[in-house]
């Protein structure tokens, strides 16, 4: 497994969000996180990326524990979080300037550009591009990190429906040239099932996993995720606390 989780617990104010969570995903893997909102997603992807500590509970990267910010993870909050004052170039290479290796960054990222969706736009302030070519800016921030895991939560969320599916899928096809072992956050069920191999419910207080979707089909579509309403009605009422012979 690349990353694995062993017990982790995690309070605030005196509440247990989360209780001796435990799950793990393989190298290259696509697992969404889905859950009602409130129910402690973002604060996983925030224990994991060292923002909050755990309280109890262990975090493994390739069978090694870590504790505090670490190397392993690139974290993509919903927000893009790009600087105005910057160019698009100078945004998406923040990981090189902090780390001194911008100059190199630099030379991969021109080479990106055209890959997201961004040729030309390199010297372009984030006010001059749309909300979905933002968000691809953002993402490619996140994957020229020299991170093995990408930790997304809900990074298409804040976008329109039509940006939104355009995003989703643009990401679909990203995700064989990346390669890399990812983990999302969301509240759409069809998002989780139209980008995962496998889906995680998190739900309850506090919050555990309570049931897991394997989705093995390779070739994806819309067409194929309009047909895979039994799928979605499946997690719907599992999510509403009902059964699922409706």
């Amino acid at each position: 497994m690349k990353l694995q989780t062993e017990d982790l617990a995690f309070s605030f104010e005196g509440r247990r969000i989360i209780d001796r969570l435990s799950f793990a995903v393989a190298e290259g893997e696509f697992v969404s996180i889905l859950g009602p909102s409130g129910c402690g997603k973002s604060t996983l992807l925030n224990m994991l990326a060292g923002i909050l500590p755990p309280e109890s509970g262990r975090i493994l990267v390739d069978g090694q524990e870590i504790s505090s910010f670490s190397s392993h993870f690139a974290y993509m909050p919903q927000q893009d979080l790009l600087f105005p004052w910057k160019t698009i170039l100078d945004n998406v290479c923040l990981y090189g300037r902090l780390h001194g290796t911008e100059r190199a960054l630099r030379l991969r990222a021109k080479e990106s550009l055209p890959v997201f969706g961004l040729a030309g736009y390199g010297n372009s302030y984030p006010k001059e591009l749309s909300g979905g070519m933002r968000q691809r800016a953002a993402f490619l921030r996140t994957a020229l990190c020299e991170a093995d895991v990408m930790l997304l939560d809900e990074p298409f969320g804040a976008l329109d429906v039509i940006t939104r599916g355009e995003m989703q899928d643009w990401l679909l096809g990203m995700r064989a040239r990346l390669g890399r072992t990812t983990l999302l956050v969301t509240h759409d069920i069809e998002e989780a099932i139209y980008l995962s191999d496998r889906i995680l419910i998190l739900s309850g207080s506090p919050a555990h996993f309570q049931k897991e979707v394997r989705i093995e089909d390779r070739e994806r579509n819309r067409e194929w995720l309009f047909a895979q309403r039994a799928r979605y009605k499946e997690i719907y009422y599992f999510l509403k606390g009902e059964s699922d012979a409706h």
